[in-house]
Parts: C-alpha cells; structure tokens; sequence
C-alpha cells in the first residue's frame, strides 16, 4: 500500500471519529430551532377607531322645484354658479296665470261697484221707511181720534210693514255684497300668489350644484304631485361626511367624538372632524339571507384643517364637492396603557373545561364554551417561550392593550404570526432574531 492511500485513509477514519463524536454531542444533525421576533411590553398611546366610508354633503342642500306647471323662459344662473339668497333663479311663462290674475282684478272691481249699489239701494230703502213710518204715526193718530178710517188706517199699515222689509232686505243685500266683495279679494290675492310663484328665488346662501332643466323645458308643479326638480342648491361652507357605521360598531360611536377624514380626491392629504349626529334608524342592505345593518352618522369636515385648500380668489371657494367618497376613522376610545402588538396575542382553547359536554340551558353551554377559549401570548425567556395568559382591552391598528398577566418590560414573541398561532407550545425552544432577519429568512424559503 503506497503512502499516498495510506494517508487518505487514515485521513478518512479520523472524519469518521469526528463525525461520530460531534453527532453524538449533539453539535450536528441537530434540528434547527424556530425562529422568533420579540418586542417589549411596554405603556403606550393607543387609540380605538371606527373605520367607516360614505359621502361629503353639505349641512344645508335645498332641491328647487316650481309650484306651477309651465315653460322655463328665463334662466340667468348655471350650473357652479354662487347665489344669494332672494336672487332670481329662473322664471316659468306666467301667460295664464296673469289672465287670471286680470280676471280676479276684473271680478274683485264688478263686486266692489254691486256694493256701492247696494248701499245706495239701502239708502233709499231707509228714506222709504222713515216716510212710511211717519205715514204711519200719522194714521194711527187719526184713527184713534176716529177722524180715519179702518180701510185708510190698514193701507198705512201694510205700507209701513212693508218699507221695513224692504229696509231689512237691503241690509242683508249690503251684508251679502261685502261678503262677496271679500271672496274677490281672496280670489285676487291667490291669483297674485299663484302670478308670483312664476319668479322662483334662492331660499339661501349657496352654490348650484346641480341643474336639472334648461332654458324652454317644461316643468310640472308641485301643487297636485311631486313635480320637477329644477335644481340643487348647496351651501358649501358646512360639510359634512355621512358614514354608514355597522351595528357592531355603532355603541362604541359618541357626539362630539373627533376623526381623521381622507377623501379620495385629495390622495396623501388628512382632515379632521368631529361626529355631530347619529342615526336612530337602521339601514338594512342586501337580501334576508345576507343583510347587513348599518347606521348613518354625520361627521363635520372641521373647516381649519382644509384651510390651505380654500381658493381665496374664486366665488365658490370650498375645494370639495357635494358626492366625493370619503375615509373617516372615528377616535372612540383613547388610554395610555400596557400594550402588546396585536399579533402576539392567540386564543387558544382550555383543555380543562370540557366545552362539548351536553348541558339542559343553552345560555350555560355558550357560557362554558366561551370561558374555554382563552388569550395568550408567550413570552421569551432564556431561550424558551412561555405561555401566560392575559386579558386585553381595547386596541389600534398596531398594538392591544393588555389589562392583566404582564407587568411590563417583558419580550413578548410578536413574530412570525403562523407560529404564534399554531405552533408554538409553553417551553418550546426557540432562536431570537430581528425582526429583519426574520421575513428575509422568510422571503429567502419561499
């Protein structure tokens, strides 16, 4: 045998020694420990939200439709346009209302003439009756001195009695004729209101946003149905966000709450608000199989925090307009407290309450099976994991406040997240890592 293989072999054999010694020693063909990302328990800010999307609108939007049917002849606004309140927003023909307008004028001046006559008609049945009456006293005198006969007296009688009718009558006449001179009048004033009802003027400060007919279309009134609705008009100096914030949510929502606001037309830009009104009625959405229960609630676009965006210059001098999709993140809640990221923290199930025994109440059952079901979260030690269990309150996007189980200062294992949730038992050895390290380790498997 050469020196060559000799060498090789023995070289070979004190491999094998060594392999066979660090194996045994456990310092090869070990399995590799899970590896594991930390981070203190610490006090932090936390903040609760609401996250919920709608739609700006102003406090104040007034639809504008016309009492009266007819023909758009005039229409000196557009669309965009500010307006005042009373400036003429648009006219409709007011040929047949002013055709009645002149007849009830015509008729109020006819009666106002019949009553004229008819007090001159009592005037004269007055003097009728102030003769008659004389006539009478006359009579009555000669007839008790028997100087008159009973035929001569009677005449003068039926005359006096029938003067005073006469009187009584043309009183009435006089009566009925101002009556029906008020009536005219009455006619006259709703033909003026009904011609006036023709100039259609803005009940309020604002801007058009929206128009919804054109110079010569038609529009129906209001009077016997719904009619057209001519256009919109907005005052853009109060806005608001209405939201729809689901069932679930809706109790941890007050007035006065204030909110982070992002609308998709200003991407990168945050506003704030403040919640001023929630819903009392729910709106359901969807079929009986998959409805879903929400409640509006308006949150106001606090104008300090657009003020940069204000186009000091233009007429309409708010940036947003009524239908832009908007972001809110209603502050609910907000502590100082023991915290934990979210994802360190697991449920897992009790083996000590027997969850699936069969109980005579049902409020009990649920009782038990929900007691079953705890949180934990493990904390590093020295190499190993334990698992404590705690109570957490509320929570951000971030991080969950924990109310009992940790006194802080503690490495609490917050990745990665399938081995929080799954894997990980109380005193599993693991690797500490960066959290770098750890999803480039991560990235690199996959």
């Amino acid at each position: 045998m050469g020196k060559t293989t000799k060498l090789i072999l023995i070289v070979l054999g004190v491999a094998v020694v060594l392999l066979i010694v660090l194996k045994s020693a456990g310092i090869i063909g070990k399995p590799a420990l899970p590896q594991v990302a930390v981070e203190k328990a610490e006090k932090r800010n936390i903040v609760e939200t609401v996250s919920a999307s709608g739609k700006i609108k102003p406090e104040i939007e007034v639809k504008i439709s016309s009492e009266v049917s007819g023909e758009i002849v005039e229409l000196p606004i557009k669309e965009g346009d500010v307006v005042k309140k009373g400036q003429l927003l648009c006219r409709v023909r007011p040929d047949i209302l002013k055709s009645g307008y002149d007849r009830a004028v015509a008729s109020y001046n006819t009666q106002k003439a019949s009553v004229g006559n008819a007090a001159q008609m009592y005037e004269q049945a007055k003097a009728n009756f102030a003769n008659s009456e004389a006539k009478y006293k006359r009579s009555k005198e000669l007839y008790d001195k028997k100087v008159l006969s009973a035929a001569e007296f009677d005449a003068a009688v039926a005359d006096y009695q029938s003067s005073k009718a006469a009187l009584e009558a043309a009183h009435q006449n006089v009566v009925g004729s101002n009556y029906g001179l008020a009536q005219s009048q009455a006619s006259v004033k709703e033909a003026s209101d009904n011609l006036a009802k023709t100039d259609i003027y803005s009940p309020v400060d604002g801007v058009v946003s929206k128009l919804s007919v054109e110079k010569g279309e038609r529009v129906l009134g209001t009077v016997q149905n719904v009619g057209t609705e001519i256009m919109t008009i907005s005052d853009l100096s109060t806005l608001d966000v209405n939201v729809d914030v689901n069932e679930n949510d809706i109790n941890r929502v007050a007035i006065g709450d204030s909110a982070n606001i992002q609308v998709d037309a200003f991407l990168g830009k945050k506003f704030m608000g403040v919640v001023r009104e929630i819903g009392s009625s729910a709106n359901v959405v969807g079929t009986n199989a998959d409805q879903v229960t929400n409640f509006t609630v308006k949150v106001r676009l606090l104008p300090e925090s657009y003020a940069l965006l204000m186009k000091k210059d233009a007429k309409n001098a708010s940036p947003f307009k009524p239908g832009l999709s908007a972001t809110t993140d209603i502050q609910t809640n907000h502590t100082v407290a023991l915290s934990v990221p979210i994802q360190s923290v697991t449920t897992r199930e009790d083996k000590k309450v027997d969850a699936t025994k069969p109980k005579t109440d049902d409020d009990n059952t649920k009782t038990k099976i929900n007691d079953a079901v705890k949180e934990y979260v493990f904390v590093y030690q020295g190499g190993k994991v334990k698992q404590v269990l705690v109570t957490t309150g509320i929570q951000n996007d971030t991080y969950i406040q924990v109310l009992s189980g940790l006194n802080g200062g503690e490495e609490v294992v917050s990745g990665p997240y399938s081995a929080i949730s799954k894997t990980l038992k109380d005193k599993d050895l693991v690797e500490k890592v960066d959290k770098s390290k750890l999803f480039t380790s991560d990235d690199s498997k996959k």
